[in-house]
Order: structure tokens, then C-alpha cells, then sequence
């Protein structure tokens, strides 16, 4: 009778084992492909980047009713003139309406000034230019 038990008990523990040596395998074979996707795309993605965009901004609480709570003051801070196109992402709205606000394309000559007003609390404001990266700012 001892010679029953320990082959059963062994079978178990060879099953035991076989199986945990599997699932580890599985394991391994699932995550390869997702571990070199990761890898791949990640010098991609930083390639893609350009130049961050040359603006010094402030925001400033506006005393014009019509001119909303705050008002976005955009400086160009390089030597050449800049088109600055941008979206405002609205943190309010009206369900019946847009939940984003374009920004038209203006001109910003070296070292002047541009200023979008109409902007509350908490919206997002994401400002681009060719040959730059996009700039997100959030409204304070």
C-alpha cells in the first residue's frame, strides 16, 4: 500500500508541475508580441515631436463681461512671425451644442501679442502651428 500512495502522489505533482510549467509558457507567448509593439512604437512616437512652440502664455481674468471669465494672452517669443490655429475644448456646455470651440488661424508677428478671450474654469486649450508640437493649456 506505501508503493500506491507515493506513485499517486507523484502523478499529482508531475501533473501539478506540467501545468504550472504550461500556463508560464502561455504566459510568456501571450506578452512577447504586446512587449515588441511596445517597443516599436515608442521611438516612432517620439520621432514624431517637433520643436515645442515658441509662446510665452498668461491667463488673466477679464473685466469684460463679453470677453468671458478669462481671457488667454499669447506672446510669440522667437525671431519670426508663427500661424497659430486653435481649439478651445469646453468644460460647460450646452448638451444641444459643440463640446469644442475652434480657434481660427491668426498670424502672430516676432514679438507681439494674441489674445482669445471667452474661455472658462477648467477648458482646455490646445494651440498648434506647423513644424511645432501642439501645446495644451488648461484654463486655471
Amino acid at each position: 500500500m506505501i508503493p500506491s500512495n507515493a506513485i499517486s502522489s507523484r502523478s499529482s505533482l508531475l501533473k501539478a508541475a506540467l501545468v504550472a510549467l504550461g500556463s508560464a509558457f502561455a504566459f510568456a507567448l501571450v506578452l512577447t508580441p504586446a512587449v515588441r509593439a511596445v517597443d516599436a512604437s515608442a521611438p516612432a512616437a517620439l520621432d514624431d515631436k517637433g520643436a515645442t512652440l515658441p509662446v510665452a502664455y498668461t491667463f488673466d481674468k477679464s473685466t469684460d463681461p463679453d470677453a468671458g471669465p478669462y481671457v488667454l494672452n499669447l506672446k510669440n517669443t522667437s525671431d519670426a512671425s508663427i500661424k497659430v490655429t486653435g481649439k478651445v475644448l469646453l468644460s460647460v456646455f450646452f448638451h444641444a451644442d459643440s463640446k469644442a470651440r475652434n480657434v481660427p488661424e491668426h498670424v502672430i508677428e516676432a514679438g507681439q501679442s494674441w489674445a482669445i478671450s471667452g474661455l472658462a474654469a477648467n477648458d482646455k486649450v490646445i494651440l498648434s502651428a506647423p513644424g511645432f508640437a501642439p501645446l495644451e493649456l488648461t484654463v486655471p
